[in-house]
């Protein structure tokens, strides 16, 4: 059985941070295959390393001087070597960087700070270095390539009985590096724990896994021990800080778990990610709450709406050609509300209203803002009578008027939308009415 460990930014950061990281690898012989980021930010106002490169493309394209940036990264890693008391030839790394300068590429260049790291610990730890440039391959529109990628990393790494592998990053196939959007090392990480079988990926950053509901609202809400991957989805497309969809697919794929740790707390079980219950599994009713804002509603009003065939097919059609994915589509026999992102709209309003009328003929349609929607997210509320009413109840003795209320057969989720001024206020009624279900 094999374990494939991602340690994040937070956790490359330093020599001190790094050693945490070796001393978890060592911890448990299943962790055999390791994926690293960028160092992070060592403080506060500290930069990241692969911001540091980002700077260095954009002096090398402007053609000024860039020698100030890269002995600002040299010095980075080169702390880092010191710290970790080895000898590794940096001056020649990043004299192929400066080579680079003449015809600067952004993917290569942001992709040099893992590379970089994984070289070092590679070298610090004795394992082989696996190049991501040949292994894994990206499109020009950052896209995967599942197909093209699995074979060839799993050829390579079945010869291999540890490997450090950087993440972020593959190539187009034809020797061009491309980076992944976003959580582009999360992403690695899991692609690589699905080339090997992995008994299960852990996902090493700096917070004790998950929270039941922002932090910033709730004053330390309860640990998430458990959850499935699609609970992870429902919290994360409401706006939870949790793993990008990206990331958790090639896992969930393959039913492999992922377990979210704390490099800083290693005692702490964190948060484990499965693809579903078991009777074994512990289990909540909910599993959390989590919201966003600056959604806006718009509100088609017209008599024997339920008499015209495709009415709402027009009006999302619509939406589409001037690209506004919608969230919500709430609607009653003569009335119709579309709920979007204010921030996908705001470009399009004048457009999108213009041809909602000329081609609807409604009696009414306008737009309002400031609106934030908030889910309750968990298998268990299908299982449990009373407990919509429950989270209404709280939220009305909260002297809060819900706007729209969206419950799905599945019912893995219960969403209400308030007026924006009211969104920390219903997380909190709906948190201190539930919190003993969590």
């Amino acid at each position: 059985m094999s374990k494939v460990v991602k340690f994040g930014g937070s956790s490359c950061a330093d020599a001190k941070q790094l050693s945490k990281a070796r001393r978890i690898l060592e911890e448990d012989s299943e962790r055999r295959y390791l994926v690293v980021s960028a160092p992070g930010k060592r403080f506060p106002d500290d930069i990241k390393v692969t911001d540091l490169f980002y700077y260095l493309y954009d002096a090398a394209v402007r053609k000024e001087d860039t020698e100030r940036i890269l002995k600002r990264i040299s010095d980075r890693y080169q702390e880092i070597i010191d710290g970790l008391g080895i000898h590794f030839d940096l001056q020649k790394e990043m004299d192929v960087i400066r080579s680079s300068l003449a015809s600067p590429e952004r993917e290569y260049l942001a992709s040099r700070g893992e590379h970089l790291n994984a070289l070092i610990m590679a070298d610090w730890l004795g394992w082989p270095y696996v190049e991501s440039g040949e292994n894994i391959f990206i499109d020009e529109e950052h896209h995967f390539i599942p197909e093209k990628s699995y074979p060839v990393l799993a050829r390579t790494l079945a010869k291999l009985d540890h490997a450090v592998i950087p993440g972020f990053y593959g190539s187009d196939g034809n020797g061009k590096i491309r980076v992944f959007t976003r959580g582009g090392s999360d992403i690695t990480g899991a692609i690589v724990a699905r080339a090997v079988h992995a008994s299960l990926y852990e996902n090493w950053t700096d917070v004790d896994g998950m929270r039941s509901a922002d932090p910033g609202i709730i004053s330390d809400p309860k640990p998430v021990r458990t959850i499935s991957y699609q609970e992870l989805r429902e919290l994360s497309y409401m706006g939870a800080s949790v793993l990008h969809e990206e990331t958790v697919f090639p896992v969930r794929t393959a039913g492999i778990p992922i377990n979210i740790r704390n490099t800083n707390h290693p005692s702490d079980p964190g948060t484990m990610i499965v693809p579903a219950y078991t009777g074994s599994a512990q289990f909540h009713m909910v599993t959390g709450i989590a919201g966003k804002k600056n959604m806006s509603n718009i509100q088609i009003d017209m008599a024997m709406m339920n008499a015209e065939i495709g009415f709402g097919a027009k009006v999302l059609s619509i939406l589409a050609r001037h690209g506004v994915p919608y969230e919500h589509t709430p609607t009653s026999i003569d009335t119709m509300s579309v709920l979007v992102s204010t921030k996908d709209l705001e470009p399009v309003r004048e457009k999108v209203l213009k041809e909602l009328n000329e081609q609807l003929h409604p009696d009414r349609v306008f737009i309002e803002d400031h609106i934030a929607v908030v889910a309750v997210v968990g298998e268990g509320i299908a299982k449990t009578k009373g407990f919509a009413a429950e989270v209404f109840q709280a939220v009305a003795d909260a002297d809060i008027n819900i706007r729209m209320i969206d419950v799905s057969f599945s019912e893995l989720n219960i969403i209400l939308a308030v007026d924006e001024e009211n969104y920390e206020k219903t997380i909190t009624a709906i948190y201190e009415e539930i919190e003993d279900r969590l």
